[in-house]
């Protein structure tokens, strides 16, 4: 890719994650290498279900999927062990950018790992400021700081409007994860 952009996807409605996937996934067709990191998150979802399918069809090593998380944090703090995953993340996620081995770095929820105090906004500032300029970069996550939107190329918002979740539906396979 000659020219890559940050693009961040933010606020607090649904389809942050399948906006970037959904990338991936045109990113993939066109023939390019694609990496998702994913932080907070350390369930298979179905979505990287299908990503490993098709790494496993592709067989050539266009797709890397990388989990950072021990799981959400609905129901409990951040641990320890959280923490460390999270900035284990943050130097493979630099790691495999600066490396410009993929023309894609997705990385999912990082704006959710900052708002809870797992990445630091400096770290992810720093991605941004070092992204090569053939590598287009995704960052996900409710909560982007004005430093952050302020250095993207892009930045969309999500914004709920309604959601079933408060009519009391729960996420559904297939559909939320």
């Amino acid at each position: 890719m000659e020219q890559g952009y940050i693009q961040l996807y933010t606020g607090n409605g649904k389809g942050k994650t399948t906006a970037a996937l959904g990338l991936a996934v045109r990113a993939l067709g066109a023939g390019l290498k694609v990496y998702l990191g994913q932080f907070i998150k350390g369930m298979r979802y179905a979505e990287i279900e299908l990503l490993d399918t098709l790494s496993g069809t592709l067989g050539d090593g266009r797709i890397a999927v990388r989990q950072y998380g021990r799981g959400c944090f609905i129901f409990r703090e951040p641990e320890a062990e959280d923490f460390q995953a999270a900035e284990r993340g943050v130097a493979e996620a630099r790691e495999t950018l600066l490396s410009c081995a993929f023309d894609l770095v997705i990385l999912d929820e990082i704006l959710v790992a900052m708002k809870l105090g797992l990445v630091h906004e400096r770290d992810i500032l720093a991605l941004m400021d070092d992204k090569p300029r053939g590598v287009e970069l995704v960052l996900t996550g409710r909560g982007a700081s004005d430093a952050l939107m302020a250095r993207a190329d892009l930045v969309t918002e999500m914004r709920e409007i309604k959601h079933y979740y408060n009519a009391g539906v729960q996420a559904r396979d297939g559909i939320e994860r």
